[in-house]
């Protein structure tokens, strides 16, 4: 009796399991279908607002404003989105007095993914063939976030005629990588988040979720955004890119610190849960710079979504002192 008993309740249990299973198919099923009708009809928002730029067989957006004598590059964070989008509450301001250039990596924005190498060499030398073919020439004032920090410092170090100053959007220095994780499982764990995306699981979402911080981006722009959320999200390019994070920490940090004017913008963001830590770094690495100011900003690392105006009123003051 028992048996019979034990043998009905594991049948139960199995056809429970087979129905939750059934389920979870049928709604990623669905949610996959939605997804693919959706993007077809989100075609028409995805027209780049700048210029389509040949770089070894594909394509790079480049997005620029104003025409003052200094330019200025602003230079995304890992993972952003859609550059040229997210740093419009800056260059909208900005373009007033001086030509602001972004350059939108492969894997990012509008530009094609590609799946290459992403060391900071391959990275640099894309986006310089992307500035030469826009016609865009130096010496740049760089304006790094977060990760692309990296960049501008090799950059500076590479190519020291280029680089005229570096202005810090709370950008990350070598260091900082001693104290984040890396490994193995960084490569699966932004190509899983892609694979929920490209299954639709993000629509479920709410766009707020997805949106920068603050009410910058018209309702068009908005949707834009989230068009591009829904297409490149993670994708394989940007986890190659994380992927290769310490190992171009290394490089960088190998090199010589580049002795040239710097403004560093620095958040509260934390390292091993702490902000003070995230703060240290920055001040170790220019300890012994000659030309180096610093503002730390109350609020959180995408510091332009926080604080654009005091940022447009240090950056401003710092580019008329180098004309002294």
């Amino acid at each position: 009796m028992k048996d019979k008993t034990l043998k009905k309740k594991k049948h139960i249990f199995r056809k429970i399991i087979l129905l939750i299973l059934g389920l979870i198919a049928v709604f990623l099923l669905f949610s996959f279908i939605r997804h693919r009708v959706l993007l077809e009809r989100e075609k028409d928002l995805l027209n780049p607002p700048g210029q389509m730029i040949d770089v070894d067989g594909h394509k790079m957006h480049v997005y620029s404003v104003g025409e003052g004598d200094k330019t200025l590059v602003l230079m995304a964070a890992s993972g952003t989105v859609c550059p040229s989008l997210d740093f419009k509450n800056l260059y909208s301001s900005l373009g007033d007095e001086y030509r602001i250039v972004v350059v939108e990596k492969f894997g990012y924005g509008f530009s094609d993914t590609v799946n290459q190498p992403r060391d900071v060499a391959s990275i640099l030398s894309d986006t310089r063939a992307a500035l030469s073919g826009a016609g865009i020439d130096g010496p740049y004032i760089l304006c790094p976030h977060s990760y692309s920090g990296l960049e501008a410092l090799y950059w500076a170090q590479t190519y020291p005629d280029e680089v005229e100053a570096i202005i810090g959007l709370d950008m990350a220095f070598p260091d900082a990588y001693n104290y984040t994780k890396g490994g193995v499982l960084v490569k699966p764990y932004y190509l899983t988040q892609h694979g929920l995306i490209d299954l639709g699981i993000g629509r479920f979402l709410p766009d707020s979720y997805f949106l920068p911080e603050g009410e910058f981006l018209s309702e068009k722009e908005e949707k834009m955004y989230i068009a591009l959320v829904n297409q490149v999200t993670n994708n394989i390019d940007v986890a190659n890119e994380a992927s290769e994070a310490k190992e171009n920490a290394v490089l960088v940090a190998s090199g010589d610190k580049p002795d040239i004017p710097m403004l560093l913008f620095l958040s509260e963001k934390k390292l091993d849960g702490s902000n003070e830590l995230w703060k240290k770094v920055a001040y170790d690495y220019a300890e012994d710079r000659s030309y180096v100011s610093f503002v730390e900003l109350d609020c959180g690392h995408y510091i332009f979504h926080y604080e654009p105006e005091r940022i447009i009123e240090e950056i401003n003051t710092f580019l008329q002192d180098l004309d002294q």
